[in-house]
């Protein structure tokens, strides 16, 4: 069985007629230029030595070339055997706000957007750790249980928004003590990552007690909070024909702050937890996980079987050396 590594590059395969089209254009407006010059008697004497099969096989030749070449960048693959790898790794859940606040402005696009792009970014660089990903706002949705399938977990990524949560509001801490009892499993202390990206806003869940209880069970909080604290800023509404306006309570506009005081007490509640106060600035969570959960320390976990494919991309490559060789040895003229 034949395996592709990079299927996107066989998109390059729409070039092979065009540059069919373009060989046969610029031999046709070649012919025409030196009509222009020359009577047509000496151009039928010009051409009499050419072989014009052996013009169009040296185009067939360049376009064989070219889709050897296409071939060889998506990386084909054969001679699957199977191996047996130890994995090793951590537990690393997604805490995500879907509060309406989340949609404030102050970081762009908005709050909520900004953050899931980040999560999509780190999808790409996880290698070995589980991954699981929560949607809470008044209440919490497990989005993506613990897996190792990260195409399985940017599905579910896709299908978060403010509507992901029926019940409205922040609270914090109801999301972590539900991680805890739903998502993570009892075994394994010490290797489990709660990451919360949110702008805190919370005091009726208890979030810091909920951290202190995260941390007795071996998680580790890392809390990233978003949004202007000094200022705040105001939550954008869009009615039915996308006119904006901004959420209001008893009369006035409602300015979302970032709850820094709260966030910062949840991180320092859990052993080795961490608090970033990324405020309106950028962030990157890639680097925040390299920095912090890919450098610590990880469990062996179950052993595995994966089919290890034999790379014979080389092949094509040298099929396409030799064909420019032989392109290169073909003469226009007749025998």
């Amino acid at each position: 069985m034949i395996e592709l590594a990079h299927l996107e590059y066989l998109w390059l395969l729409w070039t092979l007629p065009v540059l069919l089209g373009l060989y046969g254009w610029f031999f046709y407006r070649k012919k025409k230029a030196i009509s222009q010059y020359v009577e047509s008697g000496l151009l039928d004497k010009l051409y009499l030595n050419v072989s014009i099969f052996k013009l169009w096989l040296k185009g067939l030749i360049l376009l064989l070339v070219v889709l050897a070449m296409i071939i060889a960048l998506a990386q084909p693959q054969w001679n699957a055997k199977p191996e047996k790898v130890k994995r090793q790794g951590r537990d690393l859940v997604i805490l995500l706000d879907v509060s309406r606040s989340m949609l404030a402005e102050d970081i762009k696009p908005n709050r909520l957007d900004r953050a899931l792009l980040d999560i999509e970014e780190l999808l790409y660089e996880l290698s070995g750790d589980r991954i699981g990903v929560v949607a809470f706002s008044g209440s919490a949705v497990v989005k993506c249980p613990l897996t190792l399938d990260y195409s399985f977990a940017r599905l579910a990524l896709k299908d978060i928004n403010i509507y992901s949560v029926n019940k409205g509001g922040t609270l914090i801490g109801d999301a972590i003590r539900k991680t805890i009892d739903e998502v993570f499993d009892d075994g394994g202390n010490d290797f489990k990552d709660i990451i919360l990206i949110t702008d805190g806003e919370d005091h009726e869940s208890f979030p810091v007690e909920a951290a202190r209880l995260a941390g007795e069970k071996g998680v580790r909080i890392i809390v990233i909070g978003v949004g202007d604290e000094e200022t705040g800023s105001r939550v954008p509404m869009y009615g039915e024909n996308g006119q904006k306006s901004y959420l209001t309570y008893n009369g006035q506009e409602v300015w979302s702050k970032l709850d820094s005081i709260t966030l910062k007490e949840v991180a320092q509640s859990t052993p080795g937890g961490y608090y970033l106060n990324v405020a309106t600035g950028n962030y990157d969570l890639p680097q925040l996980y390299h920095a912090l959960i890919e450098s610590s320390q990880r469990r062996e976990m179950e052993e595995v079987e994966v089919m290890r494919y034999e790379e014979k991309y080389q092949i094509f490559l040298l099929v396409a050396l030799t064909l420019l060789v032989i392109e290169a040895l073909v003469s226009e003229r007749k025998s």
